[in-house]
């Protein structure tokens, strides 16, 4: 009898055994779910890439333009089918390019496997297929047509193509690849600002624009164009009083210099640090730090038909000082060094007319721009002047679990852990081993 039970509940447990397993194949096959533990999903998705796709709010058409032989369409419908289960109205679709030749000229196809992306009749292509590459493509996919930057050059500005330490090259080149064109603009060879051009910066000038120059902006301003304005401490350019003036603020004389960034480890009081900032549409959910060397400060000295919304401010331990290093007369702060400024526009082909006036250069310089939230802020700052509200909140770009964040007294006990702890624990296993060998 209890042979017979035996066996029978042998039987049961197989069958048990058999049904979980095939409870389990039946789930799998009908149900996907990915789970990504990694800080920021950088194995599955990125937080920016989500947020891209969460832009997106119709049906996307992607063709590939690959041949069937080889393993590449496999490639590239493994990398889409990420993006088809964060966008399931993501379509995607292969068409054998030596099928026709000549087609495949017309359309200008020229690389096995290249991509065409289209959007609400907006299109964009790729030839290289990267999360980077086909993140930055979708992003152009809502910004829609390229936007032209013109950077104002010719007079000591900061170069937008530039690669030394005072120049804006590897920001504005970041900024290439998410649907802007930065082209120069030399008041010299032209005497107003060319017609479809969405912003103009003015980059810290360090000699006096001429009076073309400055009546060219002025009536840029009039016919309701975009201007980023970074001024430095110092640059109070007399040539620029009318297009102040037309603002409506002014560079206040002198540099911001903050005791209080000794706490956080910088020697220079000239280095203003910010963690917290008025509220505002560029700033609305922004909670990185971020660094500025020599600001000027700026101060609103009239009232126009501009709404002005300070955006950066020092803290209220900051006071003014001469560039000679004097604090005779100083400000004291809070100082507001950043603003934002709106209006209805005068151009019927836009509702708003939006300007930012920041009394600092360098934060998105060659040289500064890596320190904390500085690229993330300088591109809100360009999508709210080009009107492109939606892509102001997007997650900062980058993979932060790249750098291993430990304290102090964390650090102390890993080194304990290894330099001790394990060679011990190693010591009387090993000894325990050799003493029951002895014994046996």
């Amino acid at each position: 009898m209890n042979r017979t039970l035996r066996r029978l509940n042998g039987w049961i447990f197989a069958a048990l055994v058999l049904l979980g397993a095939g409870a389990i194949g039946y789930l799998s096959a009908h149900h996907d779910h990915v789970a990504d533990w990694t800080y920021g999903s950088r194995v599955s998705m990125s937080p920016e890439t989500r947020a891209v796709l969460a832009k997106l709010d119709g049906p996307v058409d992607i063709v590939s333009y690959a041949s069937p032989q080889g393993d590449l369409r496999q490639t590239i419908a493994a990398v889409m089918q990420r993006y088809q289960q964060a966008k399931p109205d993501l379509h995607l679709s292969f068409v054998d390019p030596q099928k026709d030749p000549a087609a495949m000229r017309n359309l200008g196809i020229t690389v096995d496997g290249e991509l065409i992306l289209q959007y609400r009749h907006r299109e964009q292509r790729l030839d290289t297929l990267t999360e980077r590459s086909l993140t930055d493509a979708m992003e152009r996919l809502v910004r829609g047509n390229d936007r032209i930057v013109a950077f104002v050059t010719g007079d000591g500005e900061r170069r937008a193509d530039g690669d030394a330490n005072a120049d804006l090259g590897t920001f504005v080149q970041q900024l290439e690849h998410s649907g802007m064109r930065a082209v120069p603009l030399n008041f010299s060879q032209v005497t107003a600002v060319p017609d479809h051009t969405d912003l103009v910066v003015l980059a810290s000038p360090q000699a006096a624009l001429s009076a073309g120059a400055v009546k060219a902006l002025i009536d840029y301003l009039g016919k309701g164009g975009n201007v980023l304005w970074l001024a430095d401490p110092g640059n109070q350019d007399p040539s620029l009083q009318p297009l102040a003036d037309a603002l409506g603020v002014r560079v206040l004389p002198g540099e911001l210099v903050d005791a209080s960034a000794a706490a956080t480890g910088l020697k220079d009081p000239r280095m203003i640090v910010l963690g917290d900032y008025p509220l505002s549409d560029i700033t609305r959910g922004f909670t990185l730090t971020t660094l500025f060397p020599e600001v000027a400060p700026l101060a609103e000295v009239s009232k126009q038909d501009w709404q002005i919304v300070p955006f950066l401010r020092s803290s209220p331990q900051a006071s003014t000082q001469t560039l000679d290093g004097s604090q005779a007369n100083a400000l004291k702060g809070p100082l507001d060094f950043g603003f934002a400024l709106s209006r209805l526009s005068p151009s019927p082909n836009k509702s708003e007319q939006r300007i930012v006036m920041i009394g600092n250069g360098d934060f998105l310089s060659n040289s500064y721009l890596g320190n904390g939230g500085n690229r993330a802020l300088g591109e809100r700052i360009f999508d709210w002047l080009l009107g492109d509200d939606a892509l102001i909140n997007m997650p900062p770009r980058g993979a932060p679990d790249r750098v291993l964040m430990v304290s102090q007294g964390e650090l102390n006990v890993l080194s304990i852990a290894y330099i001790v702890v394990v060679p011990l624990l190693l010591l009387i296993i090993g000894g325990v081993i050799a003493w029951r060998r002895r014994r046996a």
